[in-house]
């Protein structure tokens, strides 16, 4: 391959990166409340944990491991579970922060402490996300292997219209570094916007986080529900 024809393939894994980083969800709520509440580290530093689980997984592809889930339902169900509560119980701490920021005067955590606190949540949501496990069961597995993707076609709502607009040759290593570096484009300008805005609208941090517990607590139901049904389904 070609040096021209790499950069065109890895431009392209960025564009893939983005548009499966971008779309509003359990990770995005997450960085989105530490980002507003305790700055920009701290919202990078909990897209860092969504994307290290990425990397897991990428590596588990390599070494097999993610296609046994593929064949193992019971426990993928009740890593859906796991994950639905957690993000319940990450959205009553969604709801705490909004209430602190209003009415508080103790000092919040240290930074340190703070950072730690928002790689770990979306670290081990990100393990447990059903989508990030079901996207490398399938699409993932895929981009090691020769063939192709139809990358903006996993937009959520306008992706099937854009089906066949840009696909692109799988199996190459700068269309998975791209899809990691749009990752990063990504955790790095997601915070960034967030804590510009929240300096111009002061009540925009506690209604970020409202919103985001709003998120969590949505999707944690319909995991619960969706593991419930499933592990029901597997016992009848």
């Amino acid at each position: 391959m070609g040096v021209a024809t790499s950069a065109v393939t890895f431009g392209v894994g960025v564009v893939f990166g983005l548009a499966l980083a971008a779309p509003p969800g359990p990770m995005n709520a997450v960085i989105a409340e530490e980002s507003v509440l305790r700055g920009w580290l701290a919202g990078f530093t909990a897209g860092l944990g969504a994307m290290s689980a990425d990397l897991i997984f990428f590596a588990l592809s390599l070494a097999g491991v993610v296609a046994f889930l593929d064949g193992a339902p019971t426990l993928r169900a009740a890593m859906v579970g796991v994950g639905g509560v957690l993000m319940l119980y990450f959205a009553l701490g969604a709801v705490r922060d909004a209430r602190a920021d209003f009415l508080s005067t103790e000092p919040g955590p240290s930074p340190d402490d703070a950072d730690a606190r928002g790689f770990t949540k979306a670290f081990v949501l990100a393990l447990t996300n059903p989508y990030q496990i079901l996207f490398w069961l399938t699409v993932g597995v895929g981009l090691l292997e020769p063939g192709s993707v139809d990358v903006l076609s996993y937009l959520p709502v306008v992706g099937e219209g854009l089906a066949g607009v840009l696909v692109v040759a799988t199996g190459s290593p700068a269309l998975l570094a791209g899809l990691f570096g749009g990752i990063v484009v990504w955790i790095v300008g997601f915070p960034a916007t967030l804590v510009s805005v929240g300096r111009r609208v002061d009540a925009f941090a506690p209604a970020t986080a409202a919103a985001s517990a709003l998120v969590l607590a949505g999707f944690g139901v319909v995991f619960c529900w969706t593991a419930a049904q499933t592990l029901l389904g597997l016992g009848g």
